[in-house]
Formats: C-alpha cells, sequence, structure tokens
C-alpha cells in the first residue's frame, strides 16, 4: 500500500545494502537523510538528483546522518563533492568514533565494508529540534542497534523517521549485545519510546514507509524476547546477516573465496570466538552458508554461491 507523505518529503527506497533516504524540501533548499552505502554511490547520486530536479533544481543544503553505520553515511563524501557547500551533521555520540575513522562501531574494515572518509560540519543530540520541510522534527536517542542513534519525529505530523530502531518487521542487528555488552534492555527501551511517540507513519532506514506501528513493535518485542531468552540465536541470525550482507554486494562468489574472507574478516572472528568457540571454525561458515541456502537467501550452483 502506498502510504502518502506531505509534498514536502520525499522517500526514496533502496534495499538491505543501503539504507533508504528521505528527502526535504524548504522554499529555497533541500536536506537529505542517510546517504546509503558507498559501493552504489551512482545511484544514490542519480535518485537525490531526480529529486532536486523535480524540486525545481533545489540545492541540497544539508545531509544528516541518523547513525554512522556503513549503509547510512556511505555517500556522505560522494554528495558534498557533488553539491558543493552542502553541510554533513552527525548525531553528537557518535562524534568520538569518526574522529579517527574506522572504529569498530562503524562496521569498516571491522566487518569489510566500505564508507569514504567525510568532513562534518555540526552535531544534533538528543532533545534538539531541527527544522525540515517547514516543520519541527526532534531528535531521539534510541541505543540498541546502535548506541549512538537518533530517530527523527515530527508531533505534528506523527511522522517517525526510524532509521534501523524499528523496521516494519523487525529491527536492525544488535550489535553492542555480540561485542559483550548488555543491549538488549537498551532495544526494550528504545521500543517502548516509539509506543509513547505513536507515530501515524514510519519511515524505516530499511524497507517500505507503514503506519501500523503497533504491528511492528508488537512483532518486535516478539523478535526481541526471543533473542534475549536465546542469545546464540541473535548470534546466529548476527551472522547470516552479516554474511547476505556482502553477498548482496558481490552477488556470486566462490564458496573458497567466501570462506577466506569470513576468515580474514574480524568480525567473524570475533562472532566465532565469543559465540561459537564450540564449533570448528570451517565446520560454522559451512552451516551459515548451509542455512542462507536453505532459507532461500542464497543459491548454491556447484562450488559457487549466488545471491537469490
Amino acid at each position: 500500500m502506498m502510504v502518502k507523505l506531505p509534498d514536502t518529503i520525499r522517500f526514496i527506497e533502496r534495499d538491505w545494502l543501503a539504507a533508504n533516504h528521505v528527502m526535504f524540501r524548504d522554499s529555497d533548499a533541500a536536506t537529505l537523510v542517510d546517504t546509503g552505502y558507498g559501493k552504489f554511490n551512482d545511484v544514490t547520486l542519480e535518485k537525490v538528483g531526480e529529486v532536486l530536479s523535480e524540486w525545481g533544481d533545489l540545492p541540497l543544503e544539508r545531509i544528516i546522518n541518523t547513525h554512522i553505520h556503513s549503509d547510512h553515511i556511505g555517500g556522505n563524501a560522494a554528495l558534498q563533492r557533488a553539491h558543493p557547500g552542502c553541510s554533513i551533521t552527525i548525531p553528537l555520540d557518535e562524534q568520538p568514533a569518526l574522529v579517527n575513522w574506522d572504529a569498530p562501531e562503524q562496521m569498516l574494515s571491522y566487518a569489510d565494508q566500505e564508507a569514504e572518509r567525510f568532513a562534518w560540519d555540526a552535531v544534533i543530540a538528543a532533545g534538539e529540534t531541527v527544522s525540515l520541510g517547514g516543520e519541527a522534527w526532534e531528535a531521539i536517542a534510541t541505543p540498541g542497534h546502535d548506541m549512538g542513534s537518533l530517530v527523527l519525529y515530527s508531533p505534528k505530523l506523527r511522522v517517525l523517521i526510524s532509521a534501523d530502531a524499528l523496521w516494519e518487521n523487525g529491527f536492525g542487528v544488535v550489535f553492542p549485545e555480540l561485542e559483550g555488552d548488555s543491549a538488549f534492555a537498551d532495544v526494550a527501551a528504545t521500543l517502548d519510546v516509539i509506543e509513547h511517540l505513536a507515530p501515524r507513519t514510519v519511515i524505516p532506514g530499511h524497507g517500505p514507509v507503514f503506519t501500523d506501528a503497533a504491528r511492528a513493535l508488537d512483532g518486535a518485542r516478539r523478535r526481541l524476547d526471543g533473542f534475549a531468552r536465546n542469545p546464540a540465536k541473535h548470534a546466529l541470525y548476527a551472522a547470516k546477516v552479516l554474511l547476505k550482507y556482502k553477498l548482496l554486494e558481490w552477488q556470486q562468489i566462490a564458496l573458497a573465496d567466501l570462506l577466506a574472507w569470513a576468515q580474514a574478516t574480524p568480525y567473524f572472528g570475533m562472532l566465532h570466538a565469543r559465540h561459537f568457540a564450540d564449533q570448528a571454525e570451517g565446520e560454522w561458515l559451512h552451516s551459515l552458508v548451509a542455512d542462507l541456502v536453505r532459507s532461500g537467501a542464497a543459491l548454491r550452483q556447484g562450488e559457487w554461491l549466488h545471491n537469490a
């Protein structure tokens, strides 16, 4: 079902490799929330350019990032080059990780993901308000998937830009939990915050815009409860998500190359050591591939794995 948004807001749905974009039109300039994955900046530049053209060739004045994962900041530098004078605003609590670049929280070399280094001009903190499309939007802390993540909410429109805090069918992997922090409680608190907001429309970081926030929250809580009761289930889910993520980028890869990649990628080593040390690494990786094939997320043809 197509969800009607105000004329000052344009939603650009991407896929599970590049986060969605949200564009806002003001009288003399435009703002973009989140910029996708760096490997596909050509697509990002084209899609953003098309909207700017439809809006009478408005200049892109500002980029705002909800958090600093590679699929949300990957287009920052390319867009700033293409639109001189465009500023970048990041969440205040994400600033320390960006200062020296490639911190584990960014999931770059740690998980073999891509994003070009960029310079930011401003920060936004939880509790602050930003004007977008002529309306006031509140920045709200939503720790869990990423501890410094923010969402944006318009009380007047009752529209929530939820990033990876809530999707129509779930939420982002709880990476801090995998690394030894107790972050499931943060996810639960974030879901409570969203429920209290009672948004009429939710614009997620991945997947389509949706209007039944109550149903999404119920499903998210049930999923979270399952993960909290069985953390190994969450760790297995995360490993398969990261493997599928790279398969989306590769589209196809020889199994031997995939296994070599996983063994050389620090995040997989951490996952195996912390959560699956009772299994030989090679056997564990083969089981992940088998699970992707069994679920229909991948197709195996001989010694090659293809995205499906």
